[in-house]
C-alpha cells in the first residue's frame, strides 16, 4: 500500500501546481456530470459529493461545478459519457486497474490497450485484477501533525477501520460509507491531511525496484495522461527515492 499511496499524494500535489491543471479540470467536470445523473444533491449522492470535493480541492470555480451538475441532471445539454474499466498487468507483474469516462468506448479501449503494450504491460480480461483491490476511504495525515495515539482515538471513534503507520505519515482506512464521517471528525478537530478520497486499495503489494520501477511509473503516468482516464490504481510498492524523482 505504501508505495501507491505516496504516489497518489505526489500526483495530487503536482496536479494542483503544474501545467496540467486544465486537463485535471476537464476530468473533474466529466466526473461531476456523470455523478449528477443519479441526482444533483450531494447530500444524497456520495459519488457527486466526492467529485465536488475534489473540484473544490483543485480550486475549480463554482460556476464550472454548477454547470457540470446541470449537464448531468439534464438542465443543460451535454456529452453522454459512460463508465468504463480496464484491467491488466504492468512491468514487474504489477496489477493495474483503470477507471475512465468515455463518449466512444471503442476509441478509448484501443488507446488504453496501446498504452499498456507500449509501456511493457498488457491488458487482461474483466475480473482478472479487480478482485485484488478494495474500495475504501483513505486519508493520509503527516506524522508531524498529530500524535499517533491521539489520532487513533479520534478516527476510531468516528468509525475508521484501521490506522496504518507509514514512514512519514499515517493512513486512515475507512469503509466508503463512513469516509465522510471520519473526514468530518478530522476537520472538527482541525487536523490537516495530505489527501482524502474514496479509492481502490490493493489487498497486497508487489515490491518493484530498478528498471521495472521506472517502467511501471512511466506506464501509470502515460495512462493517467489520457483524457478519458479518471483513475489508475496499481499494487506496486516502490522505494521512496524513486517515487520522488
Amino acid at each position: 500500500m505504501s508505495g501507491h499511496s505516496k504516489w497518489a499524494t505526489i500526483k495530487h500535489k503536482k496536479a494542483a501546481t503544474d501545467a496540467k491543471r486544465g486537463q485535471m479540470f476537464t476530468k473533474l467536470i466529466k466526473e461531476i456530470t456523470v455523478a449528477a445523473r443519479n441526482g444533483g444533491n450531494p447530500d444524497t449522492n456520495p459519488r457527486l459529493r466526492s467529485a465536488i470535493d475534489r473540484g473544490k480541492e483543485a480550486s475549480m470555480p463554482a460556476d464550472n461545478i454548477d454547470r457540470a451538475i446541470k449537464k448531468g441532471t439534464g438542465g443543460l445539454e451535454g456529452v453522454n459519457y459512460e463508465d468504463i474499466t480496464f484491467e491488466g498487468y504492468g512491468p514487474g507483474g504489477v496489477a493495474v486497474l483503470v477507471e475512465g469516462l468515455s463518449d466512444n468506448r471503442n476509441r478509448t479501449t484501443s488507446d488504453v490497450r496501446t498504452l499498456f503494450s507500449k509501456n511493457g504491460g498488457n491488458m487482461a480480461g474483466a475480473g482478472s485484477v479487480s478482485w485484488m483491490f478494495e474500495k475504501k476511504g483513505y486519508i493520509e495525515v503527516n506524522k508531524s501533525t498529530i500524535d499517533e495515539d491521539k489520532l487513533m482515538g479520534i478516527v476510531l471513534d468516528a468509525g475508521a477501520e484501521d490506522l496504518v503507520v507509514e514512514d512519514d505519515s499515517y493512513g486512515v482506512k475507512t469503509s466508503p460509507t463512513d469516509f465522510y464521517k471520519v473526514k468530518k471528525a478530522l476537520d472538527d478537530h482541525k487536523i490537516a491531511y495530505e489527501s482524502a478520497e474514496v479509492t481502490r486499495i490493493p489487498k497486497s503489494t508487489v515490491k518493484v525496484t530498478g528498471d521495472d520501477a521506472k517502467k511501471i511509473i512511466n506506464m501509470v503516468n502515460a495512462i493517467e495522461e489520457h483524457d478519458d482516464v479518471q483513475n489508475v490504481y496499481a499494487n506496486f510498492d516502490i522505494p521512496d527515492d524513486l517515487l520522488k524523482e
